[in-house]
């Protein structure tokens, strides 16, 4: 890493430029992900096609197997126990599936495009390579690649599954899209002369989507979520703040993408859906988080300016980990019958619930009365 990227860390959104040479694969990779039409088809012993979805996420699949008995059955709409249910036609699905589609490639392509204009163009870019960087941010921004493919991969089932796409392809395609979107980041870094392709990085985005696809193919839900919190870092010295600063940027959407010392990765397991005959409440979780503190530099509290020179050297500040134990809430575990409601909770289900939190780290156990 040159002096001036010490000074500095990557963003966390996937970018593509616009006129740079080697990405036309990535294009043809996603318009073929997004645009490709999928045919279901099959029988059902009652009459309804099993080529439909079940809306409100209910598969036909799991209808079948279900002691609930059916009160009422028309032609696109049922009731399950006291929950109605709808039920999408080929026309329908081939309309969602084209929106979503649509609505990927519009998406992401924009975002990809905004973040090349307002990050990578400004600096200077080179032939493909590779660079070790695991030994940075105490492996924080490791964590936040694995989180990251995983949150999009889910976002991205959720949404196939929406549009009509039976439980496996749905599963492998939007499953495994987050690491392809957090794959698009190395290969802009790969031909960045600051940075370079990392292995470690690309390795924590297969791990992030395939934590997803592995809970879905093994249990057909997700037992274990992984969530997301952030504060904002104020110091009692001075320096510090002037450095976060400019590390990490001064708007708090800077700091929540760039600034490790202010970042918690949790894991966060539903404990009902391992215990379920227990008499738990539904949305009872317990989460272990990871975070860390003292990171005024990548592998060490050492800044310097294009030239070399040190204009930040405090090696009296430690730099360690953390580790958490805290209750959670799994908000989509919450029953409703109001769509916007569980759309939300889908949404926030991406966060962790802020709750008390026991900390162990730098050698000592520390109690949190609300860990955000």
């Amino acid at each position: 890493m040159s002096p001036a990227m010490e000074q500095r860390t990557r963003p966390s959104l996937p970018a593509i430029p616009r006129n740079s040479t080697g990405y036309g694969k990535f294009w043809c990779l996603f318009l073929g992900l997004f645009l490709f039409n999928f045919p279901l088809s099959a029988q059902d012993s009652i009459g309804i096609k099993k080529d439909t979805l079940i809306d409100d996420q209910l598969e036909p699949d799991t209808l079948w197997n279900l002691s609930l008995p059916i009160k009422k059955i028309s032609s696109n709409t049922f009731f399950l126990g006291n929950e109605r249910y709808r039920i999408l036609t080929p026309a329908q699905k081939k309309r969602r599936t084209w929106l979503i589609g649509g609505a990927n490639v519009v998406g992401y392509g924009g975002t990809m495009i905004g973040l090349y204009h307002s990050w990578y163009k400004n600096y200077p870019q080179s032939k493909f390579h590779t660079f070790n960087d695991w030994r940075e941010w105490k492996q924080v921004d490791k964590v936040g690649h694995l989180y990251s493919a995983y949150i999009e991969s889910y976002g991205s089932m959720k949404m196939w599954q929406w549009a009509g796409m039976d439980r496996k392809k749905r599963i492998w395609i939007g499953g495994m899209s987050g690491a392809v979107y957090q794959t698009v980041i190395e290969a802009l870094d790969g031909f960045s002369t600051g940075w370079g392709w990392s292995w470690g990085d690309f390795s924590a985005n297969m791990l992030g989507s395939g934590s997803l696809v592995a809970q879905e193919l093994a249990w057909d839900e997700q037992r274990i979520k992984l969530k997301f919190s952030f504060h904002k870092k104020n110091y009692n010295d001075p320096e510090l703040n002037r450095r976060s600063d400019k590390l990490f940027g001064n708007s708090l959407a800077e700091r929540m993408l760039k600034d490790y010392n202010g970042q918690t990765y949790w894991a966060s397991a539903n404990l009902k859906s391992f215990f379920k005959n227990s008499r738990l409440p539904d949305w009872l979780s317990v989460s272990v988080g990871y975070g860390a503190e003292g990171l005024f530099g990548g592998t060490e509290n050492i800044g310097k300016d294009e030239n070399g020179n040190i204009i930040f050297n405090r090696p009296d500040i430690k730099r360690y980990r953390q580790w958490f134990l805290a209750p959670d809430i799994d908000l989509t575990k919450i029953k409703t019958n109001k769509k916007g409601l569980k759309f939300l909770f889908t949404v926030l289900s991406a966060f962790k619930f802020p709750t008390p939190s026991l900390e162990y780290g730098n050698g000592r156990f520390r109690l949190h009365a609300l860990h955000f």
